[in-house]
């Protein structure tokens, strides 16, 4: 009992939330500018809390690093420029909905996703850590491979109406991941004689290249109409209530099983919001029954949201419990415990207990924060669109070199950023996706990296490789789990083409 009153006390102090509040809108900022992610924010904003006490340095953190969940989406809605990786799906939906004058109900659904997301992945981190910390270290090298392979699966969900393109697209992602050094040889591949390859293709270059950059050429040379200032009026009189309620009547079974899939994926270490985004989304667009994603569906907005969001908790699981970071961000935040001379792991809970659970019942003022910000601010947000595209353009390539350059502070992310972005200019004409790029570029990695160990392990063993694998139950249940993606995506895609022929069809009949 004296130990919830401490904690209480803590939590609730003015100083404590006047720092969530804080940590969280730097967050929401950070976000929603292409590269500035919150890996780089909680990176430079480290030292400033060394004069806070751990809890409240820790909410600071915590607070950058939900919000910039959230912010992601707010710039890859408005203008088709994803903040984060976390992101990238988001804008497949949320874009097309802004073109249709529906942006701030794209927004409004991100945040109302994201929020309850959070507050999943918080609840799991607060009663089920131990549990799902023993699951976490069951999962060796073959099931993280496995699971890493079973993400691929969703290309066809990210594909568009050209599968072949989609393929293309992820295969291109996949050559990227390769660029580098060989896990097995430590030989560099792939690197032209230049050392600006030497340390491979960064993530967030790539997005930046593929997605900021890429799209602010496209608005340049005038390949898309955008027409903001008729849209304008029809922003403005959209009402939350009526999203809010309309989310959890209409999509609820979306915001249970996207944020199963962010928590779980959290949990793993090692991987991270992108790819619950992208298997969220997967997930949701499986179940399209009438054709409509990829045209601005709220579905596609509101389950890769809620995963990448619940990622966040479940990251967290596996820092505080095992002292094995979940995500590349909580491993920066596995530094700052370090450094305020904090021990992760089961002592944690015991030796400074009171630092452990103001932290983590902190971070549900954070989510409440976060709501309030996005809730409130989209009405600022939406006057982004009254602006003319001449004026945003400058300005969004300005930030987006900016953030490459941020990464690694090097000029060679920036040149990667820009050919990607030119690159991503010719994909567009071609009509390939770069989304699969960028999923092909997160896994690429995880397979190869995982593949190798896998190697090791068998060689050492004396085993054969597909029975050592098969020999493992949990690599057997993502086996099937990858078999069942890959039927319900061909189902999905047979039934768009369905649809698409019926439309095709009325058509005629009309214009006849």
């Amino acid at each position: 009992m004296e130990l919830v009153v401490q904690v209480m006390a803590n939590v609730f102090s003015l100083e404590v939330l006047f720092i969530c509040l804080l940590g969280t809108v730097t967050g929401v900022i950070l976000g929603a500018i292409p590269g500035m992610n919150g890996g780089i924010g909680i990176a430079v904003m480290l030292p400033f809390t060394y004069s806070m006490s751990p809890a409240t340095g820790l909410l600071f953190l915590g607070g950058m690093y939900l919000g910039s969940s959230y912010g992601g989406s707010i710039s890859g809605i408005l203008i088709n420029v994803p903040g984060t990786a976390e992101s990238a799906c988001t804008a497949i939906e949320g874009y097309p909905m802004t073109l249709r004058g529906e942006g701030k109900s794209a927004l409004y659904y991100s945040i109302i996703a994201s929020t309850f997301g959070s507050i999943v992945g918080l609840f799991v981190l607060v009663f089920f850590t131990p549990l799902l910390s023993a699951v976490a270290v069951k999962f060796g090298p073959p099931e993280m491979m496995l699971l890493a392979i079973c993400g691929l699966t969703i290309v066809g969900s990210l594909t568009g109406k050209n599968v072949v393109k989609g393929m293309i697209a992820a295969l291109f992602g996949l050559f990227l991941a390769m660029v580098g050094v060989d896990n097995a040889t430590g030989r560099f591949r792939f690197t032209f004689g230049t050392t600006a390859l030497l340390g491979g293709i960064d993530l967030i270059p790539a997005v930046i290249g593929l997605f900021a950059i890429a799209e602010m050429v496209k608005q340049g040379l005038g390949q898309i109409e955008i027409g903001f200032d008729e849209n304008t009026k029809e922003l403005e009189e959209v009402r939350f209530g009526a999203i809010f309620g309309n989310t959890f009547r209409k999509y609820s079974a979306h915001l249970l099983r996207s944020s199963a899939i962010g928590t779980f994926i959290g949990v793993l270490p090692g991987t991270g919001g992108a790819i619950a985004s992208f298997l969220a989304y997967g997930d949701a667009k499986s179940s399209d029954k009438d054709g409509s994603f990829g045209k601005g569906n709220p579905a596609g907005i509101i389950a890769p949201e809620t995963a990448n969001n619940a990622a966040v908790g479940g990251s967290l699981v596996p820092m505080l419990s095992l002292g094995i970071p979940g995500s590349a961000t909580s491993a920066i935040m596995f530094g700052a415990l370090t450094i305020h001379g904090l021990i992760p792991g089961q002592r944690l809970f015991i030796d400074h207990a009171d630092v452990a659970y103001t932290f983590m019942i902190g971070m549900f003022v954070v989510t409440f924060f976060m709501f309030l910000v996005g809730v409130f601010g989209i009405p600022l947000f939406a006057h982004i669109l009254k602006l003319k595209m001449k004026y945003i353009i400058p300005v969004v390539i300005l930030f987006s070199l900016i953030g490459a350059y941020s990464v690694n502070n090097s000029v060679h992310d920036v040149f990667i950023a820009i050919i990607l972005g030119l690159l991503g200019v010719l994909f567009a004409r071609l009509e390939i996706p770069n989304t699969p790029i960028v999923l092909g570029l997160i896994l690429g990695g995880i397979i190869e990296s995982n593949y190798v160990r896998s190697s090791i392990i068998v060689k050492a063993q004396g085993l054969n490789f597909f029975a050592y694998v098969l020999s493992r139950p949990i690599c057997i249940f993502i086996l099937l789990l990858t078999v069942y993606l890959i039927w319900a995506n061909v189902r999905a895609l047979d039934r768009g083409k369905k649809i698409q022929r019926e439309t095709n069809i009325e058509q005629d009949l009309q214009e006849g």
